[in-house]
């Protein structure tokens, strides 16, 4: 089995991610830091690393670049975040991470996201790119099966040709919604939260536009450019 990684500032995922790995038969090493994280790192030479975005300190993507950097990024990373959108999870492919997956986690995709990791046991290089509409389809997927207690979108597939896919095995309503959510969070990150210029893209009057983004519940604080609109 494998010794993996896992950095995350809270103590309960942290126990509950181990706990769940210890299962598996992995060795699982916590951090609740970077410093911590970069001890363990060079301690154990883990073969993946589970890596939180959003930590006090350094976050997790400032990290992910030190490590690219340093030639340190020798294991797959596999990034953790509770506030997931299509820019963070694009940087983060960007800079090496094989996969992008949101809080709460649950047990299958968490198992299938390692098995992957360690099925690949290289990272990504950075800079090779990966396309938005992969990601996009990462955010809005959703699970196939109730198991396990910890939801979150399939690990991110990389590769320049990856094509935007959505469940179809539900509700029409549910799957127009996600498809849409998809649609305008894709435009709000690709215009750095301009909604006038989201509105010219797609054609919606911008009360409207406004009214349709708060109905889809998109965060519409995430790229909201720093002088407003």
């Amino acid at each position: 089995m494998a010794t993996i990684l896992v950095v995350d500032d809270e103590l309960g995922i942290r126990a509950l991610l181990s706990e769940i790995l210890a299962d598996e038969g992995h060795t699982v090493e916590l951090a609740e830091n970077a410093a911590q994280a970069r001890a363990l790192r060079e301690q154990f030479q883990p073969d993946l690393v589970l890596l939180d975005i959003w930590m006090p300190d350094v976050d997790g993507i400032t990290l992910l670049k030190e490590w690219g950097a340093t030639g340190q990024l020798t294991m797959p990373v596999i990034m953790m975040s509770g506030h997931g959108t299509i820019d963070t999870a694009v940087e983060a492919t960007k800079h090496g991470a094989m996969a992008f997956l949101e809080k709460p986690i649950t047990l299958q995709k968490l198992l299938r996201a390692v098995e992957q990791g360690l099925a690949r046991q290289a990272p990504r290089p950075a800079g090779n790119g990966l396309t938005s509409a992969a990601v996009v389809r990462e955010l809005n997927a959703e699970p196939h099966s109730h198991h396990g207690s910890l939801p979150i979108p399939h690990p991110v597939a990389l590769g320049p040709q990856a094509e935007q896919v959505f469940v179809l095995d539900r509700p029409l309503r549910e799957a127009r919604d996600a498809f849409e959510k998809a649609y305008f969070e894709f435009h709000l990150a690709k215009e750095h939260g301009s909604m006038t210029r989201v509105a010219e893209k797609t054609g919606l009057e911008r009360t409207h536009l406004y009214r349709k983004l708060k109905q889809l519940g998109v965060d519409l604080t995430r790229n909201k450019r720093a002088g407003g609109n």
